[in-house]
């Protein structure tokens, strides 16, 4: 692999110390057998072709799967799907979790320690190891740093803003009081200011939700009553704004957060230095000001659009085995397609066309945090080989496909009212119908175990993981049964 970078070197160190004041001036960095997975050995006809391995220089032969993973669950983005896969490797391999009380850390308050489950820092003794942090939470890296281990692996998800707000507003219509009050997303982006009013309830949803999901700030003239009326008209000219992901070294870039929250702090006997208050926060300095912060923190951003193309790069970044990122999607709304491949503007209507500009300039820090790692997949993919992974995503299809037709009833995903397996139906919410999945009857023992794996939505399969990581205990079992009991 190589000699260590100054930054990893300096991430192995101290992470704790780093991460008091909200990563002011912090730099993380990170580091990187071959498993194959249950269906090269259960399922009939299934076996990789050739074998399948990350690509890792022409002087490294093998490597050691990451275990250690912070995955920002970002909404209406595929991202539960990549959830599924999480949890199946985690299952698999018996790795512990970072999970909350319920489905999700106190969203959509700021991640806190806190609210993971067993962890308790004023509990003494040694505190619970967790391999990985993968549930919905606005991202806070201070506090994530408290409970997952300096080594960890950390990334996300992305999606086009105009494909996301589509999919958002269908599903937050109840929730979002500016998507409630508008009669369509059309109306709404026409006039968002008609129906939008920065911290209402549910309003996070409306505007720059990616944004948010990443917990950085808000420039000033957005956090006002009354908005910002000279915001960017053009979303198009924002990459001209927008630095190159990995541009440069990952030198120390301070923490966006520290913007608007400038306190001095001291850990470790070293003074952690406030940001000035005098930064310029014109609105394309601050946006590169993000963007730098988060190219320092995470080490892969995955494109929804190119979802197939990412979860290869993945396995490579993470040194596992093509089935392990095999899977199907999750959560994906009835009429809303299957996966969320890019539309180009000439397979748009002008009706299309004009919704996707207005969406895109309405959500213009997201609209500008995707080009921005929509660019650094493509640079990844380069670096990669286009035709080494353009024979991986066949691959993958493939693999994909054949698990499909073997463990499904229709070998796709159905309508919910043709499920009846309550540990297999989604979670309906939304005015759109959540589509799942039916089995095979006739699998073998050790088949339906795997395909059910692979079907069971996220919920079902985060009480799963719970009931298994914190038994109940007799005088549990024994509450439960008498409040059962006739």
């Amino acid at each position: 692999m190589g000699p260590m970078s100054p930054v990893r070197t300096l991430r192995l160190w101290g992470p704790r110390s780093l991460g008091v004041a909200l990563g002011i001036f912090m730099t993380i960095g990170f580091g990187l057998q071959l498993w194959g997975g249950p269906f090269q050995r259960r399922l009939p006809g299934l076996q990789l072709r050739q074998p399948w391995a990350p690509s890792l220089g022409p002087d490294v032969q093998s490597c050691i799967p990451r275990q250690h993973l912070v995955f920002l669950k970002t909404h209406k983005s595929g991202s539960s799907s990549v959830l599924n896969l999480l949890h199946r490797y985690g299952d698999r391999h018996g790795l512990s979790f970072a999970l909350p009380a319920h489905y999700q850390f106190g969203y959509p308050r700021l991640f806190q320690a806190s609210r993971v489950k067993g962890y308790n820092p004023h509990g003494g003794g040694t505190q619970p190891s967790f391999h990985i942090l993968c549930h919905h939470m606005r991202f806070n890296l201070k506090e994530v740093l408290q409970v997952m281990p300096p080594d960890s692996f950390f990334f996300s998800i992305v999606r086009d803003p105009a494909a996301l707000a589509r999919s958002a507003f269908s599903y937050y219509k109840s929730t979002s009081s500016a998507f409630r009050k508008a009669p369509s997303l059309a109306a709404f982006l026409a006039n968002p200011r008609a129906f939008y009013r920065p911290g209402a309830r549910g309003d996070h949803y409306a505007r720059n939700l990616l944004w948010f999901d990443f917990g950085l700030p808000f420039p000033p003239e957005m956090r006002t009553k009354g908005g910002n009326p000279n915001l960017l008209k053009d979303s198009n000219s924002l990459h001209l704004h927008v630095l190159p992901s990995g541009a440069g070294s990952r030198a120390q870039v301070p923490d966006p957060n520290a913007l608007f929250q400038p306190v001095p702090t001291v850990a470790d006997g070293h003074s952690q230095p406030a940001s000035p208050a005098t930064l310029d926060l014109e609105s394309s300095s601050f946006i590169q000001w993000g963007l730098a912060w988060l190219d320092s923190v995470f080490d892969l951003v995955m494109v929804a659009e190119y979802f197939d193309e990412s979860l290869v790069l993945l396995a490579d970044a993470l040194c596992w085995g093509l089935d392990d990122v095999v899977g199907f999607m999750h959560n994906a709304q009835a009429g809303g397609g299957q996966g969320h491949s890019a539309a180009s503007n000439s397979e748009l209507t002008p009706d299309d066309r004009l919704l996707t500009a207005r969406a895109r300039a309405w959500n213009n820090l997201d609209w500008a945090l995707y080009l921005h790692f929509n660019r650094s997949l493509w640079a990844r993919i380069e670096q990669f080989g286009q035709r080494k992974l353009q024979r991986a995503v066949a691959e993958l299809r493939a693999r994909r496909e054949a698990l499909a037709k073997h463990c499904l009833v229709g070998g796709e995903a159905l309508d919910p009212k043709y499920i009846t397996d309550r540990k297999l139906r989604p979670f309906q919410f939304g005015s759109s119908k959540v589509l799942g999945y039916v089995l095979q009857s006739g699998l073998s023992p050790q088949d339906q175990e795997e395909c059910e794996r692979l079907a069971t939505p996220e919920l079902q399969y985060k009480d799963k993981l719970d009931a298994k990581q914190f038994p109940p205990t007799v005088a549990q079992t024994l509450k439960t049964s008498r409040l059962l009991s006739p």
